[in-house]
């Protein structure tokens, strides 16, 4: 049952490596081309797209598997039931996107300055990001149809695209000198435009000439499913973003000091690029995955498997980047590896964030997505009441353990009600002993640091992992032979 789920993770989760990695290039760019304050800015607007993006497509893409998959199992002309669902979900968040921008551009001046002093020299800013969003949120149901469509590679090539024709655009800005120019990190904010406007002129073919045209009775069941999702994706998106805000806002001192900790801030969650990329791949093959047409044991089954898996994956990742951080520091430029110490506390949150995930999945498929409003209220909740508890006081480092905590409550939440309503078979103790596992590593690492040379502690760190990944084969039976014989096997054809 799992083969579907990991094959299409795996196309996924090569492809977005690869994406992704293009577009983390611009990290050790950026950190090398800007300053600490500069960069906080960079960081600042990427951490407020995410919330309008989830603002704009109101839980949509949930809504359209869903309702793509209801469209199978009332019958009928499934074609045509599905084709009905994709222009209704795609009018909506047009129509969003549409006024969004328009309210911004009138608006800009005033929330220039909410924005803050660096805003305020460039209000053009605020337009050019409102109209990146514009553009984002019109190809989002288009890239839901064609993961529900089962087209990965299509929708790979067309998510290269975009990151490819940003990335070239970014350093050749920078080749000829456009960041010295007033107009400055601006031109961060116009290759990304171009990149998405780009993109949706690419996609369009893949909608096969339907007309985004919303069906009044149908958004209105639609809606009802997708408003408490809506709630929960602003309340989870902020809790995921608004530590940026809180260290802009809840810093002490001047602008500028406040914007070089969110620039260190922003730049050591990029170096957790690797775990990000692995929740992102999950999620792109799972959510289609599980709100598919389960039978309730079958989805129990399949999701307590998933569950232990990604534990197992993410406990490795997560040794991977900590015992050889020297070397993914790397990617971040000398002023800003300040903030390194951060960096276990980050990998942990986003290990939390992919837990809270495959928790999410029965309450999506049962239809009872009030649970997810409440969970992330919660989950925000806790990491406003810390942030002004800790960031005044310690910063970046406090915001780090302000989104830990939030993270870890809402996963608290979620189990507590998912063995209450939906119980779900996890193997708790074989996952226990991947987590008790890595924890005892890594700090067996940290006490051999100050033990002995660098180099030895290298080695150390060498074959502690080696010991995990060893332990994980053995402990799932996994047959490592036959694996490397299936991939030969691939490579030959």
């Amino acid at each position: 049952m799992l083969e579907k789920l990991a094959k299409q993770t795996a196309i996924y989760g090569i492809s977005t490596i690869v994406v992704r990695f293009l577009n983390y290039l611009l990290t050790p760019y950026y950190t090398r081309i800007f300053d600490q304050a500069t960069y906080g800015i960079v960081t600042d607007i990427y951490a407020l797209i995410p919330f309008a993006l989830v603002l704009l497509s109101m839980g949509m893409e949930s809504s359209y598997f869903r309702f793509s998959t209801r469209a199978e199992e009332e019958g009928g002309d499934v074609v045509a039931g599905k084709r009905k669902v994709f222009a209704s979900t795609w009018g909506v968040t047009i129509l969003n996107a549409v006024i969004f921008f328009a309210i911004v551009w009138l608006l800009n001046m005033p929330i220039a300055r909410a924005m803050g002093e660096a805003y305020v020299a460039h209000p053009e800013y605020v337009v050019i990001v409102a109209a990146i969003i514009m553009f984002d949120v019109a190809t989002i149901i288009p890239f839901s149809r064609l993961r529900e469509q089962g087209k990965a590679l299509r929708f790979v090539v067309l998510k290269a695209l975009n990151v490819l024709l940003n990335v070239a655009l970014a350093i050749g800005f920078g080749i000829v000198g456009l960041y010295s120019t007033e107009f400055g990190v601006g031109w961060v904010l116009v290759a990304n435009l171009i990149a998405s406007i780009v993109t949706l002129i690419a996609i369009l073919p893949s909608t096969e000439r339907v007309v985004p045209r919303i069906d009044g009775k149908l958004m209105r069941r639609i809606l009802v499913y997708s408003l408490p999702l809506l709630i929960s994706g602003l309340a989870g998106t902020a809790n995921e973003f608004i530590d940026r805000q809180m260290i802009k806002y809840l810093t002490p001192g001047d602008a500028i000091e406040a914007m070089s900790e969110l620039g260190v801030y922003g730049a050591i969650v990029k170096i957790a690029v690797v775990m990000t990329l692995f929740t992102q791949m999950y999620r792109l093959a799972a959510e289609p995955f599980f709100l598919s047409g389960f039978k309730k044991e079958e989805f129990k089954e399949a999701n307590a498997a998933a569950m232990k898996y990604f534990i197992m994956a993410s406990m490795l990742i997560f040794l991977c980047i900590v015992l050889f951080r020297d070397i993914f520091v790397l990617i971040v430029g000398r002023d800003f590896r300040e903030g390194i110490g951060i960096l276990p506390i980050v990998l942990a949150s986003n290990v939390m964030a992919g837990v809270w995930l495959n928790l999410s999945f029965w309450y999506k498929r049962e239809e009872k997505t009030k649970y997810a409003a409440r969970i992330t209220f919660l989950g925000l909740g806790v990491t406003i009441a810390l942030s002004f508890a800790l960031i005044p006081s310690y910063g970046y480092q406090g915001a780090a353990w302000v989104r830990f905590v939030a993270e870890a409550s809402m996963v608290v939440v979620s189990y507590w009600l998912c063995r209450k309503h939906y119980p779900i078979p996890y193997d708790l103790r074989r996952m226990a002993e991947y987590v008790v596992l890595t924890i005892a590593i890594y700090f067996a690492s940290e006490f051999a640091l100050d033990l002995v040379p660098h180099t030895a502690w290298l080695a150390i760190n060498v074959v502690l992992f080696g010991l995990a990944l060893c332990f994980a084969v053995w402990r799932e039976k996994i047959d490592v032979k036959a694996l490397m014989r299936a991939a030969l096997g691939k490579f030959r054809r």
